[in-house]
């Protein structure tokens, strides 16, 4: 496909181009096809796509003029095959799942609603189990900064997508750091929103672990995509309380003097490579540089045997998918239909009664609430830590078809020990891409805020990404 744009536009922020198609400077069937020929020239080597929608994009995106007012009105966006998207082949990265749904995810919903165009779904691991993106359906995707190596995982299609400049932004989902690992992996940046900020409907009521974002080039992207996606959907189990003001105003704003602890001890245990644990020690300076104080912080997280309550808990959510690919298919699923570490979680939820599993939640309850408790006793407004325990690994470290499947899970433990965490507490995260190593690959750290304080985290982002600049760094594909 010959677009007729220049196609590194679409490695300028999704509000600039939605600006210049309200501006008539680009129409949207201009960025769309400009999103198809990058897909047509360089996803045979990324693989972050799983399914197009090309024909439906280029329509709807003929349907949008210069006097659309909504917010990303003519924007080409990608979506994380984990999600329902009317008309279009819906995989969970699985051989299981072979249907088409007939409805949006709210999440979907919202997006079409604030003028985005979907170009298509995005490669994940199956289920979106493991943090790399290998699954057996659809082969590895790859990192365009390395190709050698892992854009992380699950949500690997989706950063990809975005790093390659394929679309300027894609919807990711987290549920351990699904959203925060690749966008460590890939230079972008990844946040994590408080339990319940975002609709799960209309499939599930809530969620304790889950929840669903963006990938973008930018803070004012990803707060922008925040109002856009937040809010209470009728039928709603639990949802946070609202913010102040809008997310995209807290990216104007001074954060102020706040008090930020910072750690790189894992909180597994494990070993973390200096060259991430550094990047905490530079990111400590430059928020010195800003003002703020800085202390260093030991969160009660050392709890190793936590990590067996959560693996089942894990496990339950993973059961509840297989269960409900076997509904959609017809019939009880078998061995074959998934990958042998689903199928290892799969038989260990199975196995998991509903005392023993009602008894798991409340311990990691228990967990949660002490360790929020903590970032109010120890006065920290936020915390600073590694956003992976290692560099983004190469391809097969953790493979899920490996002799002892498990321990592919149990590794990936080593290489994101940081975010999980913050599922469990329901509390915001952000990955932000600020360094850059010497391997060429980018160098991100992770920021912790108070339940329901997505506004700092966004301001203090912003703060970070004008001291220190990163959307120009770009993978030379």
């Amino acid at each position: 496909m010959a677009g007729t744009v220049d196609t590194s536009l679409l490695t300028q922020s999704a509000g600039h181009l939605a600006d210049m198609v309200r501006t008539g400077q680009v129409s949207s069937r201009e960025l769309v096809e400009a999103s198809l020929s990058r897909i047509e020239s360089f996803d045979e080597r990324i693989n972050a796509f799983n399914t197009l929608d090309a024909e439906r994009a280029l329509g709807a995106a003929d349907a949008i003029a210069t006097d659309d007012e909504r917010p990303f009105a003519g924007v080409p966006i990608a979506i994380k095959d984990l999600t329902p998207v009317d008309g279009v082949p819906f995989s969970y990265g699985s051989d299981l799942f072979d249907f088409t749904p007939g409805h949006d995810s709210h999440v979907v919903r919202r997006i079409r609603d604030a003028g985005f165009v979907i170009v298509g779904v995005t490669n994940l691991p199956e289920l979106g189990i493991l943090p790399v993106t290998e699954p057996r359906r659809f082969g590895e995707c790859r990192n365009p900064w390395d190709e050698t190596r892992t854009p992380g995982g699950s949500s690997g299609g989706s950063a990809a997508a975005v790093a390659a400049g394929m679309v300027p932004i894609a919807h990711g989902s987290d549920g351990g750091g699904s959203i925060r690992i690749p966008a460590a992996c890939c230079g972008l940046v990844g946040l994590k929103p408080s339990r319940g900020r975002i609709s799960r409907g209309p499939e599930q009521g809530d969620s304790f672990l889950v929840t669903d974002g963006v990938l973008s080039r930018g803070v004012e992207d990803t707060a922008l995509m925040l109002d856009v996606l937040a809010g209470y959907e009728p039928g709603d189990a639990t949802w946070a309380p609202a913010p102040a003001e809008p997310y995209g105003e807290s990216t104007g704003r001074d954060p102020g003097k706040l008090t930020i602890g910072y750690t790189t001890e894992s909180p597994l245990g494990s070993e973390i490579e200096s060259v991430t644990a550094g990047a905490v020690g530079q990111a400590a300076e430059l928020l010195e540089a800003q003002g703020h104080q800085l202390q260093t912080a030991t969160p009660p997280w050392s709890a190793p045997e936590l990590l067996q309550t959560f693996t089942g808990i894990w496990a339950a959510n993973i059961g509840l998918g297989v269960g409900t690919g076997g509904i959609l298919a017809g019939r009880a699923p078998i061995e074959d239909d998934v990958e042998p570490l689903t199928w290892a979680l799969y038989q260990r939820g199975l196995a998991l009664d509903s005392v023993s599993y009602l008894g798991a939640m409340t311990q990691l309850h228990g967990f949660a609430r002490t360790l929020t408790g903590w970032f109010f006793e120890s006065g920290c407004d936020v915390l600073l830590t590694p956003a992976l325990g290692e560099r983004p690994v190469e391809h097969g470290v953790m493979y899920h078809s490996a002799p002892d499947p498990m321990a592919s899970f149990a590794r990936s433990a080593d290489f994101t020990p940081f975010t999980a965490l913050w599922n469990l507490t329901g509390q915001p995260a952000i990955s932000l891409p600020l360094f850059h190593g010497d391997d060429g690959l980018p160098l991100g750290v992770q920021l912790v805020g108070r339940p329901g304080r997505e506004d700092v985290l966004l301001s203090l982002a912003a703060q970070l990404e004008a001291a220190q600049p990163w959307a120009e760094r770009l993978p030379e594909l």
